[in-house]
């Protein structure tokens, strides 16, 4: 099971060769068989990590920073107010190309590549024959028969084994697909955050930064390295995800650290931050027995694959989008009293238990618990009255509008 990151925040205050086998051959590649599960790997920036002093823990099967000498209200604060750089490395980074590449990825998930420009990318979610998420992902599109994917580490054996078996059933009908899933060691992710991002970026690099949008992506350089630089993050904040040559990665990041107010950030930040932003953690939030109509991210399924009816489980979620769903993933706010964390009861008014509270902590933004949970969709409405069970005494919360604080991701106006 992927520890959570509020967990760890709180603790630190194949031709001719079978589907299965194929998918051995790959896991053992990029250090992902099972094996291997019982030893953490480290990313290209492990030893970044341990200089700068961070406080090293096992994050789905990677070892991470947690934070590094300060606080994490105090990094979470710096990422609002300033600029602060993540290691993302360990998520999984694939290439997808071809012909019929599209049409695998399509047949997977609820995205609607033709709607997409060259550059362009979209959140899009992996889902099963029941509707339910396998996987949240971004997809780019470089060009028609070009794709560049990056999906969680927690589930990066599933997405390998998910993408390996649709390409072998393309094969098996004379649709070749390529895809490539890169190693950890060969290619560096990180995340670059806050209202600073771009004017710290900018100073490294030759293209026009105020013509990259939101959620699109272009391929440059730093320093002589080829990087691909997507305007994209997961604060709630404008920002980048930088990807970058194994080889290369800490000479960059140490580039960047030299801009003025440019701090390293680790995973308990990166959580309360996304937590402000309403965003989704996979295991948590979302799960292989929720729909995108329940966890509120209908806005993933694409209104021309709802036409189509040609995607994993749309019979259950285009049912869910005209009748509605039984159950809707809310945020809340709480007064006074400890913040409300992961499994927490959550109540009726009157206190019956109507659902379980999935990530929740104090907001140093707001300087109050906030949390989101599951309830029924008649207590679904935003200032419904509730009850939050926290060691076994009960304290008001209201539902609330998500995102709990504004967002500030770049769209060019």
């Amino acid at each position: 099971m992927v520890m959570s990151l509020t967990v760890l925040a709180r603790n630190f205050c194949r031709s001719g060769t079978s589907t299965s086998t194929k998918y051995s051959l790959v896991a053992r590649a990029i250090g992902t068989g099972a094996s291997e599960q019982q030893q953490p790997k480290k990313t290209c920036l492990y030893d970044l990590h341990v200089d700068h002093r961070g406080k090293i823990v096992d994050f789905a099967g990677w070892l991470l920073p947690v934070q590094y000498q300060e606080a994490i209200t105090a990094s979470h604060l710096h990422t609002r107010s300033h600029v602060s750089l993540f290691d993302v490395g360990h998520m999984l980074q694939s290439r997808i190309s071809g012909k019929f590449a599209g049409e695998l990825i399509e047949s997977l998930t609820t995205v609607d590549l033709q709607a997409l420009e060259p550059g362009g990318a979209s959140l899009t979610v992996f889902t099963n024959d029941r509707g339910g998420i396998l996987d949240d992902l971004i997809v780019t599109k470089d060009d028609p028969e070009h794709f560049f994917v990056v999906s969680n580490a927690g589930r990066r054996d599933n997405d390998v084994q998910l993408l390996l078996q649709k390409q072998e059933e393309m094969k098996h009908q004379g649709k070749e697909v390529n895809i490539e899933f890169l190693d950890p060691l060969d290619q560096s992710l990180v995340a670059l955050q806050g209202p600073s991002a771009a004017k710290t970026l900018q100073s490294l690099v030759n293209i026009d930064l105020t013509k990259l949008r939101f959620m699109n992506s272009v391929k440059t350089s730093i320093d002589d390295s080829q990087v691909r630089i997507s305007r994209c993050g997961y604060t709630g904040e404008d920002g980048f995800e930088i990807s970058i040559p194994g080889k290369h990665a800490r000479k960059i990041t140490e580039m960047i650290l030299e801009k003025p107010d440019v701090k390293l950030a680790g995973l308990g930040a990166r959580d309360s931050l996304r937590l402000e932003a309403g965003l989704c953690l996979y295991g948590h939030d979302i799960n292989e027995d929720t729909t995108p109509v329940e966890a509120s991210l209908l806005w993933l399924v694409a209104k021309k694959r709802r036409k189509e009816k040609k995607f994993p489980g749309a019979e259950r979620i285009l049912s869910q989008i005209a009748n509605g769903a039984p159950k809707k993933r809310v945020g809340f706010t709480l007064g006074q009293g400890p913040p409300a964390r992961e499994n927490a009861p959550i109540l009726s008014s009157a206190g019956e238990r109507v659902g379980m509270v999935t990530s929740g902590g104090p907001s140093p933004s707001l300087g109050k618990p906030i949390a989101m949970g599951y309830v029924p969709k008649e207590l679904a409405a935003i200032g419904t009255q509730l009850l939050v069970e926290i060691r076994s005494k009960t304290y008001e919360a209201t539902v609330a509008k998500m995102p709990f604080t504004k967002t500030n991701y770049y769209t060019g106006k």
